[in-house]
């Protein structure tokens, strides 16, 4: 639910600097005329993109089985603000008709909601002192990702001749930021805090002829 939160603020933040006119305007009465729109094609892309196989993930929570697992209290709770907030700003700049600040907000609300989706699985590595049951190819991607936004908003500053595409885009420009920093994180607890071949080498030695079919079912299972 929290990432769908994110990757829908995204979603209407690219989608209205991209498409409408309106916002276009008041971002170029406050860069420049002659400044690029910082949202492109692909940009879009990735949010619908994000946003659909976000609902199809939650489609299959809903429909099978998940034990005992449940949406928290505090995830309902923060979804409550968020969305709360969200709808007073849209009142706000209904009024007044401050689209490019209205949009702004959907932008924090994607950094934010990508530092609190971080959280609980770095201080569940800290905890658990281990990684494992847990995949690093997802971070090894998403890094990629940001390493290849800032190489796309450079290479755009560079041919504009201008570096309005980082701070007049912030959102993007901390989302990659954030996500980086998480990514470096992960990457440190488990190629060099907790990994398997220190957690082997910490765990009691096994004999070298001791078969699957000698262990308890438990340890099979």
């Amino acid at each position: 639910m929290l990432n769908l939160t994110k990757h829908s603020s995204y979603l209407i933040y690219n989608a209205s600097l991209y498409f409408s006119s309106a916002v276009q305007k008041q971002y170029r009465d406050k860069y420049g005329q002659n400044e690029m729109i910082p949202v492109a094609a692909n940009d879009v892309a990735f949010s619908a993109h994000a946003v659909l196989l976000t609902a199809i993930s939650l489609f299959q929570i809903a429909i099978y089985d998940r034990g005992s697992q449940k949406i928290s209290k505090i995830a309902y709770g923060i979804l409550l603000v968020t969305w709360t907030t969200a709808a007073t700003c849209f009142f706000v700049a209904l009024h007044n008709h401050h689209w490019l600040w209205l949009i702004s907000i959907f932008s924090g609300i994607q950094v934010c909601m990508t530092i609190i989706k971080y959280i609980p699985q770095a201080v569940m590595n800290f905890m658990r002192k281990s990684t494992e049951g847990w995949s690093i190819v997802n971070i090894l991607l998403d890094f990629s990702g940001s390493i290849a936004n800032y190489a796309q908003m450079s290479v755009q500053s560079i041919d504009q001749n201008s570096w309005v595409n980082f701070y007049g885009n912030i959102g993007k420009l901390l989302l990659s930021l954030v996500s980086l920093f998480f990514d470096i994180l992960f990457m440190c607890q488990h190629y060099l805090l907790y990994p398997e071949k220190k957690r082997k080498l910490e765990g009691s030695p096994e004999p070298d002829n001791a078969k699957s079919s000698d262990r308890p079912l438990s340890e099979n299972v």
